[in-house]
């Protein structure tokens, strides 16, 4: 009993060790999943952003300090399963790489800035893709979203070290979409087809008088104007050369 207790003694800083090890590269799962904002807001959703609820207290963890950046990560929900953190904050997809990898990092923050107390009256949210001043190839750009989606959003927080914990995925969000008018044919009613034959009626009329105008100042002006005809006789005066006459005889001299 007692060598095993030995054995047993002499085990245990290594496993110690191997969990220690385990848990510094591992990555923490925060049990949080990113929501679309639930107040009242014009524009939650639009063609190119999407409004989020702040993740207040969802940072309050021993491992994560208070100067470690946390990221929103938006991906592709196509691309979200082949997400990797990166390992350097140097190495941040920015968002000129989603074409290419199909997700980027953007408004880094702190847990400072996401207590677990709610303040006032202040509406905390967290608009994705709202600017529009900023270049895609600049880390932490916050760039208009490229398309109607579906996009996946999730929280991730890195340290020196590498990625610490993440949130969950959110569910997929659709942006709104521009829609083509089409003139349904029920629009055109009695009253539309009257107004465009009254306008069709009224181009003629304007079209009729111009041109009867036309034909009238033409004929004026033709009436009261003199052209020569071809048979007209046209009389002209004797012209004789100077060498036809002779000079004056002189005298005798």
């Amino acid at each position: 009993m007692g060598l095993s207790g030995g054995k047993s003694g002499l085990l245990m800083p290594p496993l110690l060790v191997l969990i220690c090890l385990q848990r510094g590269t591992g990555l923490e799962r925060i049990n949080y999943v990113p929501q679309l904002s639930s107040a009242a807001l014009a524009g939650t959703l639009t063609q190119s952003t999407l409004t989020l609820e702040q993740p207040r207290g969802q940072f309050s963890h021993l491992n994560i300090s208070d100067f470690d950046p946390i990221w929103l990560v938006v991906a592709s929900s196509n691309a979200a399963k082949n997400f990797t953190a990166p390992q350097r904050v140097a190495d941040t997809p920015v968002p000129a790489d989603f074409p290419q990898r199909g997700y980027y990092l953007t408004m880094m923050a702190n847990r400072a800035l996401y207590p677990g107390s709610q303040p006032g009256n202040q509406l905390q949210v967290l608009r994705v893709g709202n600017d529009t001043h900023c270049f895609p190839v600049t880390r932490g750009c916050n760039h208009p979203l490229p398309g109607p989606g579906p996009y996946r959003v999730k929280f991730l927080v890195m340290s020196d070290r590498g990625p610490v914990a993440e949130t969950e995925w959110s569910n997929d969000t659709h942006l709104q979409q521009a829609e083509a008018l089409q003139a349904a044919p029920e629009l055109l009613s009695a009253g539309t087809v009257v107004i465009i034959a009254t306008l069709s009626v009224l181009l003629a009329v304007l079209l009729t008088a111009l041109l009867a105008l036309l034909i009238y100042t033409c004929y004026d002006t033709c009436g009261s104007t003199p052209i020569s005809g071809p048979g007209e006789l046209v009389c002209m005066r004797r012209y004789n050369p100077h060498y036809m006459f002779s000079p004056p005889a002189m005298g005798g001299s």
